[in-house]
């Protein structure tokens, strides 16, 4: 009698379809539920159920889904494959090679098996997070790089990592053999061009904001301070004036820019003083919010803030000539380019101004990004062709040919990428959020064409 009732049970369920049939991993032997894409026709008087091919395989789980065609005389049946392959579109690579497996192409998420087919998907443009740590399995055929940049023309030199944080600056004196580089980290190394070794290292006690170097002279943002190092002679200057961290600074007219948190930019000239060879001159207000960025070019001092202006001051007198509206969001990065002006901004947009005969600087060509622009800088490469390295919040470098933008290549980095600085000879270097420093170079000589 019991077993009655329970054969009627199975018979009424046989309507429904197996929902763990349907993920591939069903082991009943027999399952109460139906494996088919649609369940069978009501039950009547007459009506016998047969067993599907799956009822019979003694264990049924997603490894068998996704065995292939020429298996079926092992005991799957095709009536039981369809609705999979019908689902997955086509068969994956990881049927075909020992590299995949039904773990990698099967990502389970909330219980639910999803089969991505590889061979469907479009390359991306993302480095692979698995072959930065070296264990993916993929190999040739995974669909995200295996390089730390894409396009023609680049090699990667050296990868110097001894920073613990963000690197802020990176400076490459001309005539010298050492490359410097600050970090958040609180210290400033030195690093020997020729071994490719940390030098030295120098512990400021505090946050390094930004880092330039002009002639001989090594200069610092930090907190409240900027300290000025004389490479020849080992000496060393505090120069006292900004509130706040000061986050970028230029030479310009022989004069020092340091532009600070609380929206002034200090400017320093040459003193005869022998306790400092440098001397406050003014203090340039304008800004409400904290100065970002600097750059100088065609007698003029840009400003970049927080505040989503720029501001264009005479280097001569110091004084505020004009503010430039254009941008949504804050100014993060100022390059000039011959008698253009090139912004970048928080507002994922790149902006070149030009002169006009009125006066004013006007927007002649706004460029869109996905994400917003971390920093800028620019060169030229040997056929005369100008490049910009534009590094945005996707934690990569853009490389445009200039004028029509059109993207050459990428660098790529496990965090944003806060400075990039150009040297002689086609290098180039760039610091990222992990406190790495690359060094990069163009497979043919380059000239510097920007300055930032």
């Amino acid at each position: 009698m019991d077993m009655r009732v329970a054969k009627s049970e199975r018979t009424e369920r046989l309507g429904e379809i197996c929902k763990f049939w349907l993920q591939g991993r069903c082991n009943r032997n027999p399952c109460s539920f139906w494996h088919g894409e649609t369940p069978p026709p009501p039950q009547s008087a007459g009506y016998r159920h047969t067993k599907t091919s799956s009822e019979s395989v003694p264990y049924y789980n997603s490894k068998a889904v996704l065995i292939s065609k020429s298996r079926v005389g092992s005991g799957i049946a095709e009536p039981v494959q369809k609705p999979l392959l019908s689902r997955c579109n086509a068969r994956t690579p990881s049927e075909n090679n020992p590299k995949h497996n039904s773990k990698a192409v099967l990502n389970t998420k909330s219980g639910q098996g999803t089969c991505i087919p590889e061979a469907s998907q479009k390359p991306s443009l993302s480095i692979c997070k698995y072959w930065v740590t070296g264990n993916c399995t993929y190999g040739d055929q995974c669909r995200n790089l295996h390089s730390w940049h894409n396009g023609d023309g680049i090699s990667t030199l050296a990868k110097l990592h001894e920073h613990k944080k963000t690197v802020t600056g990176i400076a490459f004196p001309a005539g010298s053999d050492k490359l410097y580089s600050g970090s958040t980290d609180g210290t400033v190394r030195t690093w020997d061009c020729h071994t490719g070794q940390c030098a030295n290292v120098t512990n400021l006690g505090a946050e390094v904001a930004s880092l330039i170097c002009e002639g001989p002279w090594i200069f610092v943002g930090l907190l409240n301070a900027v300290k000025a190092w004389h490479i020849p002679t080992a000496s060393e200057f505090t120069l006292l004036g900004p509130k706040g961290r000061v986050l970028a600074m230029i030479v310009g007219n022989d004069t020092l820019f340091a532009a600070a948190e609380d929206g002034v930019i200090s400017a320093w000239r040459g003193s005869s003083d022998a306790n400092s060879p440098f001397e406050l001159v003014a203090s340039l207000s304008g800004h409400t919010k904290a100065v970002s960025c600097l750059t100088v070019g065609v007698n003029r001092l840009y400003s970049g803030s927080m505040d989503q202006s720029i501001k264009v001051w005479d280097l001569d007198t110091l004084e505020c000539l004009m503010t430039l509206n254009g941008h949504t969001g804050e100014v993060t990065s100022l390059i000039c380019w011959s008698d253009f002006l090139l912004s970048g901004a928080s507002d994922c947009t790149i902006k070149i101004w030009v002169a006009t005969e009125e006066g004013p600087l006007k927007v002649t060509y706004t460029h869109t990004l996905e994400n917003g622009v971390v920093a800028l800088n620019g060169m030229t490469d040997a056929e005369g062709k100008h490049v910009l390295c534009c590094s945005s919040r996707d934690n990569s470098v853009r490389l445009y040919e200039l004028p029509p933008f059109s993207e050459r290549g990428r660098l790529f980095a496990r965090k944003e990428i806060r400075s990039i600085e150009v040297g002689p000879g086609g290098l180039f270097f760039t610091g990222d959020g992990t406190g790495l420093v690359m060094v990069w170079k163009w497979l043919e000589e380059t000239k510097v064409a920007a300055s930032s």
